[in-house]
């Protein structure tokens, strides 16, 4: 009996489809997800890992320190744009993805 193998990312990718007026595409070898025009998500496998990558402004200080204790799993960039790499035997807690990608696409429309 073979167990199917899950992608940890394919949840957060589904929900941003769900979202209103969203525009799916590809950047580099990642799927981009924009909004009004504007990235608010970009999602990935890299390294044989998940990556996910949300533009911030209120969780901020929270995504600062998750890198700061787990700087492999977390990284602060430019312009409050935070990567996560996770996969499916240490997947991004749902609280936070949910949290990060509600946040991120209100800074893109708003």
């Amino acid at each position: 009996m073979s167990k199917a193998v899950t992608d940890p990312a394919e949840v957060i990718r589904t929900t941003a489809r769900t979202l209103d007026d969203v525009c799916e595409g590809t950047a580099c070898s990642q799927t981009s997800f924009k909004a009004m025009g504007k990235a608010f998500l970009y999602i990935g496998e890299q390294g044989g890992r998940s990556k996910a990558m949300f533009r911030l402004r209120d969780s901020l200080g929270k995504a600062e320190e998750m890198a700061a204790v787990a700087p492999d799993d977390f990284q602060i960039g430019n312009q409050g744009w935070v990567t996560a790499r996770f996969d499916a035997a240490k997947p991004l807690s749902t609280r936070i993805w949910k949290r990060w990608l509600k946040e991120s696409y209100s800074l893109a429309v708003g």
